[in-house]
């Protein structure tokens, strides 16, 4: 019917007219991605500070106040065809998790949660409507949106040189500030382009057992799938025991 613009009063007399009183969202598409692809734009980053963006979900199209939503819902965005939101556009969904409740700093880090990502449905001049196209946590009111373009998987090299130890970074942490990572998961260490990491970089994860005249325990192996200036996402790809939040990481080269 071309672009779906409304008032989202007269939006949701539309919607009720086909979709029941919760006013569900046409279902997603098969997305038939790789599951690493996935995996990657749901991963974690790290922050110093809040992003500045003023682009947040602000609720649903429900009878009740709701503050999570889930693939089928509709949410609703603070921004319209007066900001240049248009039907079609796809922006990620984020969240900040600061540390310890602290607002994020270089002391206590915030983690960057991607939520999903979503699809505008129907927009007015001020307000849209979206569907979640799919989701790495529950969507929640006051998440915030950042453009979408799929992540792209990095090519594994540089697995044959051996970890620089003198260059040592930590782990820092994970999703849902998780300390304890496996096989598979990922996490934020703080080594970044700034110290020579380059996407698909490979590290050595150790773990120094605090016991004098001990080597360093190795524990298993990463490699860098999302890397920034000063921090990078990597992701488990050898486990011989949990990796834990101050564990020691090294990068082959």
């Amino acid at each position: 019917m071309g672009r779906q613009t409304c008032a989202l009063l007269a939006c949701g007399l539309l919607l009720a007219g086909t979709l029941t009183s919760a006013q569900r969202g046409p279902a997603a598409a098969a997305l038939h991605l790789d599951p690493e692809v996935l995996a990657l734009a749901c991963a974690p980053a790290m922050v110093y500070e809040r992003p500045m963006t003023s682009l947040r979900v602000t609720g649903g199209q429900d009878s009740a106040v709701r503050v999570g939503y889930a693939p089928g819902d509709l949410i609703t965005i603070n921004a319209g065809t007066d900001n240049g939101i248009d039907v079609g556009q796809e922006f990620y969904v984020r969240r900040v998790l600061p540390n310890r409740g602290q607002e994020p700093s270089r002391a206590a880090p915030g983690v960057v949660q991607t939520t999903g990502w979503i699809k505008v449905y129907a927009v007015d001049p001020k307000m849209s409507l979206a569907t979640i196209t799919h989701a790495c946590d529950t969507i929640d009111v006051n998440d915030y949106l950042d453009p979408f373009t799929l992540p792209v998987v990095p090519a594994q090299a540089g697995r044959e040189k051996k970890p620089q130890k003198e260059n040592y970074g930590r782990i820092l942490l994970g999703a849902d500030r998780r300390r304890a990572f496996g096989s598979g998961d990922f996490f934020v260490v703080d080594r970044g382009s700034d110290h020579g990491v380059t996407p698909g970089a490979q590290f050595v994860i150790f773990r120094d057992k605090l016991k004098a005249e001990n080597f360093l325990y190795e524990l298993g192996e990463a490699v860098a799938v999302d890397v920034r200036s000063e921090s990078s996402t990597l992701k488990v790809t050898l486990s011989r025991d949990a990796f834990l939040t101050g564990d020691y990481v090294a990068i082959r080269k």
